[in-house]
Order: C-alpha cells, then sequence, then structure tokens
C-alpha cells in the first residue's frame, strides 16, 4: 500500500495538478485576505486575525479537492489500468486507502504555506503577538479533517463514473450538501431537537466547532465517521464490478 500511496501522492507532484492546487488555493485567499477591500479583507477589518482563511478555505476546497480527486478512478476506468491495478498484491481497500492518504497529503501541502499569513499578521498585531493561536490551530485541525472528508467524498464519486467531469460535479454537488445542505435544511425546520439533530449531521457545524479553538472528540469522531463512511461506499461500489 506504501508504494501505491508514493506512486499516488508522485503522480500529483510530478504534474501540475498538485501545483495547480496549492497556487490556486493560496492566491484565491491571497487575495481576499490582503487585497479585494471586503469583509475579509485583513486590514480594512483592523484586527489581528486570520479568520478570512477559515471561513473561506472550506469553499475553496469545495472545488479544488473534486478537481484533484476526479481522476482517481475514473482515469483508471477510462484507461482500462483499473483491472491490472486490481490484479497487483493490494486489495481494494488498501487502493482506497492510498489514494484517499495521497489526497489528504496533498491539501495539508495547500495549507503549509498559508502560515505566511499567520506570522504575518502575528507581527502585525498591536501589540506584536496578539493573536489567538489557540483558535488558530483549532481552525487548522479542523480545516485538515474536512478537507480528509471533502478528499472521501470526491474518491466516492471518482468511483461512480468513468468521466472525469462527471465525477467532479457530483463531487462538488455532494461535498456542498454534505457542508452547508443540512444548515439549509435546518432553516426549513421548527428549532427544536430535531432541529439541531440535522444541524449536526452537516460538516460545516463540526468545523465551526473547531475552529473555536476546542477539540472536542466528537466533533473528531464525526469527521472520522463520515470520511470511513465514504471509503466504505467506495470500497462497495468497486467490489460491485465482481457481482
Amino acid at each position: 500500500m506504501y508504494t501505491l500511496f508514493k506512486k499516488e501522492l508522485n503522480g500529483f507532484l510530478n504534474s501540475l495538478i498538485g501545483y495547480i492546487v496549492v497556487i490556486v488555493f493560496l492566491l484565491v485567499i491571497g487575495l481576499f485576505l490582503w487585497v479585494f477591500p471586503l469583509q475579509f479583507n485583513i486590514f480594512d477589518f483592523g484586527y489581528a486575525n486570520v479568520d478570512g482563511l477559515f471561513l473561506l478555505g472550506p469553499f475553496v476546497f469545495l472545488f479544488l479537492i473534486p478537481a484533484i480527486t476526479m481522476r482517481s478512478f475514473a482515469d483508471e476506468k477510462r484507461s482500462g489500468t483499473l483491472e491490472l491495478l486490481m490484479t497487483q498484491p493490494v486489495n481494494d481497500l488498501q487502493v482506497i486507502l492510498a489514494k484517499f492518504f495521497a489526497g489528504v497529503v496533498l491539501v495539508i501541502f495547500s495549507l503549509i504555506p498559508t502560515l505566511i499569513y499567520v506570522y504575518t499578521v502575528y507581527r502585525l498585531g498591536l501589540p506584536s503577538g496578539n493573536l489567538d493561536l489557540g483558535s488558530i490551530w483549532g481552525s487548522y485541525i479542523g480545516l485538515i479533517m474536512l478537507g480528509g472528508a471533502f478528499v472521501s467524498i470526491g474518491i466516492f464519486s471518482s468511483s461512480l463514473s468513468d468521466n472525469q467531469i462527471v465525477s467532479f460535479i457530483l463531487a462538488v454537488f455532494l461535498s456542498f450538501f454534505m457542508y452547508i445542505g443540512f444548515e439549509f435544511i435546518y432553516t426549513f425546520v421548527i428549532s427544536g431537537k430535531t432541529g439541531l439533530l440535522i444541524q449536526s449531521l452537516g460538516l460545516s457545524d463540526h468545523y465551526s466547532s473547531m475552529s473555536r479553538g476546542v477539540i472536542d472528540s466528537r466533533d473528531l469522531i464525526y469527521f472520522l465517521s463520515v470520511i470511513t463512511l465514504f471509503i466504505l461506499l467506495t470500497k462497495l461500489k468497486l467490489e460491485s464490478r465482481k457481482w
């Protein structure tokens, strides 16, 4: 599995895909934080924080992560290499996990350069260092977990079709629904236990919780459960070719 993981990761890093993802992510976030005169602009906001990074990050990931995962299985099916891959001394789950972890590592790579933004705001604060680091680290962990959930959704979507565009659109739709769809449903449900239960099913609710700097085991279990669910669905879809 490790060999396949390295192959998948090198496939990202030896092509333009990995670099485009990192550059686009940094460019979009950077423009909103430092250039565009909007509510996310750090200079206009007047406070030493990088909340805009963690508010915008999920929506940028909603499109970038499906773009890197759409070829995971769709390309294998189209080129006819999927069956050849499955004849290797690895099982379906190992193949899925190798692709999943390669995608997560690429997500982490895209986040590492944003530490420059954090350091810049840290130095610009008055006094210097006037920054809620606990909330920031919690937000980073939440963004990594959210990225992992989007990667698992993207890989599942890729297993459903041999067309990369179809896989991309499906991944965007499912990721969007899992992230904010339950929030929309919640607004149409009478407040109470039912409404709170529906709201808690969405990724956004648990991501927001972690962004406060409190790493609750319930949030971690939720993200791991979502990731596990879509990995198992992918495994089920791959096994269906044998039926």
